[in-house]
């Protein structure tokens, strides 16, 4: 048995009001009352109803399609590939194609004859790309909030990374370790002055001072072998190692395995965490405690927001929350 379409007219005759009154309700246009409004809007979604895509884009001149903007590191990260195809999925949901747009951007008139609304994901203050991204003429929508001077984006999807970094830092303490570190991304990202800030704050509140070294924002685990080899050297007392970039883990372990620094065992131990998850971190000897940040529900989140942007069914400025989770781990001396 074949399923058939919803059609705009099944969810009239469901809401009991006229076709017209039900596509006003379902684009934020005419004189609907709220009350009206939200019940054809929940009829809708009850009985899955979908626009037609096609009419919609005829209706609106639009091209069908938007862009996604990565950072320059991304295609090596495991975690923007995830967030990648978690936005994918969901922009085909309304019948939108994703362009990926190379790192250096393009000019914002060329972008918008192609796309009819913009993910930029976790944008730098310093990229020269993003001004034009922003001042392309359509809805953008970016992963995470944008420090630089730019026009403000249409809406945005916010993970509370101050958040994240204090639960980590808390978590170690709480396993013993007296003089913790943070491997902090360099760059201008809200996730990375986030926690450059946050490990600062931190340590003001609790008297203690987080040993704060800078790595490249998608530091090779080489990169941060390196980094915590001359840590630990320079300062032993250092019992607690997080290290913030996506994959980098494996190198710190390798580093304190190098200096005879036990991980996440009984006695003298370093405790080890990581500010992002994925399969470096979950495989590693032993397997690393880390924030999950869901980058394919987050992908998923952002590419949400835009369609819903470009079908009216939010408001532009709209700043959306997106949670996290703390997985712990035998680094930190939790059960594997």
């Amino acid at each position: 048995m074949t399923s058939r379409t919803v059609t705009l007219l099944d969810v009239a005759r469901a809401a009991g009001v006229s076709k017209s009154t039900a596509s006003d309700a379902l684009q934020g246009s005419g004189r609907v009352a709220e009350t009206t409004r939200d019940r054809v809007r929940s009829v809708a979604e009850e009985l899955g109803y979908r626009p037609n895509s096609a009419a919609r884009r005829l209706r609106r001149a639009s091209t069908g399609a938007v862009g996604l903007h990565l950072p320059a590191t991304a295609t090596r990260l495991d975690y923007y590939m995830n967030l990648a195809f978690g936005a994918v999925k969901r922009a085909q949901e309304d019948g939108l194609d994703m362009v990926l747009l190379a790192p250096s951007g393009a000019a914002g008139g060329r972008i918008a004859s192609r796309v009819d609304g913009l993910l930029v994901i976790d944008p730098e203050a310093g990229d020269s790309a993003v001004p034009g991204l922003l001042d392309a003429g359509v809805p953008v929508v970016t992963g995470e909030r944008y420090l630089g001077p730019a026009t403000r984006p249409s809406g945005a999807v916010v993970c509370d990374n101050a958040a994240s970094l204090t639960t980590l830092l808390d978590h170690v303490t709480q396993r013993g370790a007296r003089r913790p570190a943070l491997l902090a991304p360099a760059g201008s990202s809200a996730w990375a002055t986030a926690l450059r800030a946050t490990a600062r704050s931190w340590g003001r509140d609790h008297g203690v001072e987080v040993a704060l070294r800078t790595v490249p924002f998608a530091a090779t685990p080489a990169e941060a072998e390196e980094t915590t080899r001359a840590l630990l050297t320079e300062d032993p007392s250092v019992d607690a190692v997080i290290c913030a970039p996506d994959g980098s883990a494996p190198g710190v372990l390798r580093a304190a395995a190098a200096l005879g620094r036990q991980v996440g065992a009984p006695g003298p131990r370093l405790l080890v965490a990581s500010c992002v998850d994925g399969p470096a971190t979950r495989g590693a000897e032993p397997p690393v405690t880390a924030v999950d940040l869901r980058p394919a529900a987050y992908g998923r989140a952002c590419a949400e927001l835009l369609c819903d942007i470009l079908a009216d069914r939010a408001a532009p400025d709209t700043v959306r929350r997106h949670a996290w989770s703390l997985e712990t781990r035998a680094s930190t001396g939790a059960p594997g």
